[in-house]
């Protein structure tokens, strides 16, 4: 189905804390947006804008989230989990050096806001992700994804007079065996299961499972889960990185330390929040 639909990447500014997300969206789609088009947002934007972030330099790290960074993330991502989960060479050796003092104070912020579980994941614990925010903030998952969804489609229909269906989605994986979906991530859309958080992203990538995208609100005509996870990954691809896929990526491209990236770097790069999903339509013969 993906194949009949076109794509439409828009590269707007840097969502800082504070910004109006939802007049950000009207200007940038109110020329491109069609009856019945899927929008998709990214999580990460709109958790930005709405400052829901945590300073991990302000942040006391226990015992727990000291040996989660010093030896679980060194030597068990480094070492085995790594291998098992056939990441990149690259990516293995950044868990082998992983920072202690920044990383335990990231393991206590995963570990208060998304448990255990999530803590013992390599990166995006819960949907925590520090990557492409500056310094040592790190954005927290949206806790009222749904309403939000609903609340952009309304200001849609308010302001552009147009249906549309709304997609918000987060680069975490979704993992597909059949009609069977499961993800890390907590709280996706209906019908993706979402358990065992570090268990199941080491299942999922060690027996190659295909794995796309996860869609965590969806608003507007509703979709079979299978076609929401196409369009989910569809956006992520065009949307790209921004600054990098990682922390690591993002400190490479401005050629800084972890936490010395600031906001001025950040909005001197491309960033796609929004991706358009047009449907295939069928024109009506003339004469």
């Amino acid at each position: 189905m993906l194949q009949k639909q076109s794509i439409v990447t828009l590269t707007v500014k840097y969502w800082r804390p504070g910004e109006n997300y939802l007049q950000q969206i009207i200007d940038s789609i109110k020329d491109k947006v069609e009856e019945d088009d899927f929008v998709t947002i990214s999580e990460k934007a709109i958790s930005t804008s709405l400052g829901n972030l945590v300073d991990e330099s302000k942040i006391q790290s226990g015992w727990l989230a000291r040996f989660l960074a010093k030896y679980w993330m060194r030597f068990f991502w480094g070492y085995i989990l790594g291998q098992l989960c056939h990441l990149k060479r690259k990516t293995i050796q950044h868990f082998k050096a992983y920072p202690v003092e920044e990383g335990s104070a990231h393991k206590q912020v995963a570990l208060h806001h998304a448990g255990f579980l999530q803590a013992l994941m390599h990166g995006s614990e819960g949907g925590i992700d520090g990557s492409n925010l500056p310094y040592s903030y790190v954005s927290l998952p949206l806790k009222n994804t749904q309403h939000i969804a609903q609340k952009i489609r309304n200001h849609i229909k308010a302001k552009l007079k147009k249906n549309v269906t709304v997609l918000i989605v987060d680069t975490d994986k979704t993992f597909s065996f059949r009609n069977f979906h499961f993800t890390p991530r907590p709280k996706p859309v209906e019908n993706i299961h979402s358990f065992g958080g570090v268990f199941a992203y080491v299942v999922g990538r060690f027996f190659k499972i295909k794995r796309r995208a996860t869609p965590i609100a969806m608003a507007g005509t509703q979709i079979h889960v299978e076609e929401a996870l196409e369009i989910a990954e569809t956006a992520n691809r065009s949307r790209g990185f921004g600054a990098g896929r990682t922390v690591w990526d993002m400190a490479d491209t401005f050629k800084v330390a972890l936490t010395d990236v600031t906001w001025d770097m950040l909005d001197k790069v491309e960033h796609k929040p929004i991706v358009i999903i047009k449907p295939h339509r069928v024109r009506a013969r003339q004469g």
